[in-house]
């Protein structure tokens, strides 16, 4: 028998305070069929459309349903179909709904006849009003916001100004964001999360520490929640700060916010990004509770670290669990088959977007594109390119000339390039990966002309830098570097080592040095590069038995890449290299990535 039946059976409720109860625990329940049926029983009664007061409640409900069950055009529909004049609640529901279910134009549209039907701002409808805005990333619309707000008597209501620090935030107005935060009388955990986020979304990882401590000491019990711990987990994954997200994770296990699935989903990223990918495997197994995004996360750090067919058993394991991919997973796929050369599976997985209603977005023809051309298809990536159904971007371009570097397509990379910087780009990384396409195609004038070019745009090539963690400390290293205090101590073992990496067959590959120079000269330009200095570092300081994990922010070069595996074999240790693609582990002479990269 169903709960719901004809409109006039005993099992329904007649009065309103009843009707309105049923329809909240269909809310909670997210039950659509059966709440549909309710809305249908309301309309055919009246009772919607009745100017009572004891009848209002169920149309506020109505739309909050809804909101719920993610149909936000139903709960526009429901609130107009509400008699006017329509109360606060009323309005505040709508509102909450559109700006919940991603639609801010609506909202903020919604906000606007608010006040116009005289309605004023109350300290439910500011805060979604101020999501809205927050989604929408409009400085001068934030700012007429806030001064709106500051003539309510909710100016200093502790929700309301949490959710117009995020605003600011997330309009690229940080230092507002900030300004506001301080002045807050009152501060909770929803004030700290959010200056925290806007902190570490801008990449400012120290201050966004900084503001975790002072959390940390300033909150009553229970203190931060699971939000903050995952925003701060996030940091130290951006950063790679080992030692300081495992101390933070002992502090989600004393809590039991490590449980979370979104900690869990951070904790993942942290570990897999420091190269521990098997402790990132073993904390998803023994999580309690997973969510999309920590299916997500596991399947790039599979993808990330040359695990590949781990990543696809992770996606059959995700759709038998229920959950439908996203976006987000259709890249993670499309990385993990650009990592392995697996141009048909890669097809297949672009295509198979479509049948779970995603539409494709530049980063995934990025992807494919990157996948293509690394796979030597460069002129099936060139069809690739000029079928889409989008403008190309910059990182689809800049795929494209990767690809040529690697094959060696110099006039193919000239023409990507050209195509890129008729974007506007001004990024050095475009410059520089056409010249080094030049250069591994032996065109060394050539080569020359595209540093020339992109010095007269007044482009500065991006630094190059590895570093280590050790000890809580983080070691930086540049090309060359000599600022290290045992500077002498790693030249020497890096010189030691060589001799035994030579005598192993080691010959360096001066490939892709952009001058035309002799051969000692070409060799000393690579010899000591940033990743090598920050692995001598780790010969000295990281005990025997534990592999030296090093960090990078370029691509590691091909001849680092040989010699890091001659380095493995000669010195019997593991190396874990991550560079601004993927993870490398070394290990007797042979790298994880199978040298595909």
């Amino acid at each position: 028998m169903p709960l719901l039946r004809l409109p006039h059976t005993p099992y329904l409720p007649t009065s309103a305070p009843a009707l309105a109860n049923l329809l909240l625990s269909l809310s909670a329940a997210r039950s659509l069929p059966k709440g549909q049926q309710l809305h249908a029983h309301l309309l055919k009664s009246g009772l919607l459309s009745s100017p009572a007061t004891a009848t209002r409640p169920l149309s506020n409900h109505l739309i909050t349903f809804y909101a719920r069950c993610g149909l936000p055009l139903l709960s526009r529909a429901a609130f107009d179909d509400s008699p006017s004049p329509r109360p606060a609640a009323a309005w505040s529901s709508l509102l909450a709904s559109l700006a919940q279910n991603g639609l801010p134009l609506p909202a903020i549209a919604a906000f606007r006849s608010m006040l116009l039907v005289a309605v004023p701002p109350s300290d439910r409808s500011l805060p979604s009003a101020a999501k809205a805005a927050a989604a929408l990333s409009s400085p001068s619309l934030a700012r007429s916001l806030h001064a709106l707000a500051l003539k309510t008597p909710f100016a200093e209501d502790v929700f309301v100004v949490s959710s117009l620090v995020d605003m600011y935030a997330k309009s690229a107005l940080l230092a507002e964001a900030r300004r506001l935060f301080d002045l807050m009388p009152h501060r909770n955990v929803v004030s700290w999360s959010t200056i925290i986020y806007g902190y570490a979304e801008a990449g400012l990882d120290a201050d966004a520490l900084r503001l975790f401590k002072m959390a940390l000491a300033e909150l009553e019990p229970p203190g931060v929640n699971d939000f903050t711990y995952s925003c701060i987990i996030r940091v130290c994954s951006t950063a790679t700060l080992l030692e300081l997200g495992s101390s933070i994770h002992a502090h989600c296990f004393k809590t039991s916010f490590d449980s979370s699935p979104f900690v869990g989903s951070s904790l993942i990223s942290l570990y897999s990004k420091c190269g521990l990918v098997e402790e990132a495997y073993e904390l998803f197994d023994q999580m309690p509770d997973r969510n999309i995004g920590a299916w997500n996360a596991i399947l790039i750090a599979s993808a990330q670290h040359g695990h590949i067919h781990v990543a696809f058993h992770r996606f059959q394991e995700m759709k038998a669990a229920g959950f439908s991919p996203n976006f987000i997973t259709f890249l993670c796929l499309l990385t993990a088959c650009s990592h392995a050369g697996l141009v048909d599976e890669g097809k297949r997985y672009f295509a198979l977007t479509s049948e779970y209603g995603i539409e494709p977005g530049a980063q995934h023809y990025a992807a494919m594109v990157d996948l293509l051309s690394r796979a030597g298809r460069i002129t099936e990536a060139v069809a690739f390119i000029e079928e889409m159904p989008i403008e190309p971007t910059e990182s689809v371009w800049g795929a494209l000339i990767t690809g040529c570097r690697i094959h060696k397509d110099a006039d193919t990379a000239a023409y990507a390039a050209t195509k890129l910087f008729e974007t506007g780009s001004s990024s050095s990384g475009a410059h520089m990966l056409l010249s080094n396409a030049y250069a591994a195609a032996g065109r060394y004038a050539d080569a020359a002309q595209a540093r020339k070019a992109m010095r007269d745009r007044g482009v500065r090539k991006e630094t190059g830098l590895s570093w280590l963690e050790t000890a809580g400390k983080v070691h930086t290293f540049v090309s060359g570097d000599r600022r290290h205090p045992r500077s002498d101590e790693i030249y020497a073992v890096l010189e030691e080592v060589g001799e035994r990496m030579e005598k192993a067959g080691y010959v360096p590959d001066t490939s892709q040095v952009l001058r035309d120079v002799g051969g000692e000269e070409k060799r000393a330009a690579i010899w000591y590069h940033s990743e090598r200095l920050a692995i001598g570092l780790g010969f000295l300081v990281v005990p025997e038995g534990q592999p030296i994990r090093v960090m990078k922010n370029l691509r590691v070069c091909v001849d680092c890449h040989t010699a890091i595996k001659y380095l493995s074999k000669c010195t019997g240790r593991a190396i874990v290299l991550r560079d601004n693609n993927r993870f490398h582990r070394f290990e007797d002479g042979a790298c994880s990535c199978g040298d595909y990269w």
